[in-house]
């Protein structure tokens, strides 16, 4: 099989354009038709219906296209375990991750692997949920990592939880909230509440979970940034529920107060998303066990040093100088 004329196969499924698969492929017209044409011989099935001026990726175009995937999958992975083997760890650690994930979570795991890891490169895209796995259905990052409130499409991808995120309300230290011992619910229908737009899994999340226990809220303000978020809180313009990793500083310093919610006790998970049909790099596969050595502890530190202890003896100092910087 002539991994080419594949490469040719899957880019001509996106565009459906031979000219723009010939620009996209650095070659010329012809030479597209002729890779597709001899690939349509070699099966012994057409690949593509063409209808008047138009093309388009029949029956057998679509099931030999799952195949295609992961035959120039397993093409990559191969190559790179053969130089790895060569030459040592090394490659792309490729991810998307959301705005809080990429912010307040990853950047002490990332420093941890790093450390441990030191020929990778990193390339981490925090983007909206709905971006992100448009960057996964196109291979273009290896995995994600979301809160277990993002819907996907579980018959293409999977997903494991490994972290349990505590949200809690927060409000400036002069609101009068911020005075209160045991809130009654009912006290948050007369507050400002700051959360993101309508279409966030998260303000998706917290709208359910305030109707279930019978809360109205009337008045709020969308703000699309976590960071922005907690700023405008800071400055008294409203109260929100806010990841109690992405508020740590400010609780320590006074900047914020938390308001305490026990009949809520808010919790959500992070999970890692693949696709079915990939196979990862050994750098992808790598990082993951990282996460699942976390397994839902609440100390992220301690379950980074006994991820070290598994690993290379000889490496623990730099793994504990990462978590403890």
């Amino acid at each position: 099989m002539n991994l080419t004329r594949l490469r040719t196969f899957l880019v001509l499924t996106e565009c459906l354009n031979f000219s723009e698969a010939a620009e996209i492929l650095y070659c010329s017209q012809p030479t597209v038709s002729i890779q597709i044409r001899t690939l349509e011989e070699e099966i012994g099935c057409t690949l593509f219906d063409r209808v008047g001026k138009k093309l388009y990726v029949n029956q057998q175009g679509n099931e030999f296209k799952i195949y295609a995937t992961q035959m120039l999958n397993i093409w990559a992975a191969a190559k790179e375990n053969a130089l790895r083997s060569r030459s040592g760890e090394y490659g792309l650690l490729s991810f998307g991750a959301s705005n809080f994930v990429g912010i307040y979570l990853l950047p002490i795991l990332l420093s941890a692997f790093k450390k441990k890891h030191t020929k990778i490169k990193i390339n981490m895209q925090i983007r909206s949920s709905a971006t992100l796995l448009g960057l996964l259905e196109k291979n273009e990052v290896d995995f994600l990592i979301l809160s277990d409130q993002v819907k996907i499409n579980e018959t293409i991808y999977q997903k494991k939880d490994f972290y349990r995120d505590r949200l809690i309300l927060v409000a400036p230290s002069e609101h009068p909230l911020a005075q209160v011992t045991l809130l009654d619910l009912s006290q948050l229908e007369g507050c400002v509440l700051l959360w993101k737009p309508e279409n966030s899994s998260t303000r998706i999340f917290l709208e359910q979970l305030l109707k279930n226990n019978n809360v109205s809220i009337k008045n709020h303000i969308e703000i699309s940034s976590l960071e922005a978020i907690k700023q405008s809180v800071i400055n008294s313009l409203g109260i929100a529920f806010i990841s109690e990793s992405a508020v740590k500083q400010e609780l320590n310093h006074g900047l914020l107060t938390e308001v305490f919610t026990p009949q809520l006790n808010i919790k959500r998970g992070v999970v890692y998303v693949t696709r079915r049909d990939k196979i990862l790099t050994p750098v992808a596969s790598n990082f993951i066990k990282l996460l699942e050595s976390i397994n839902h502890k609440n100390d992220i530190q301690q379950a980074l040093l006994n991820w070290s202890l598994q690993s290379i003896p000889g490496e623990k100092k730099c793994i504990q100088s990462a978590v403890t910087s």
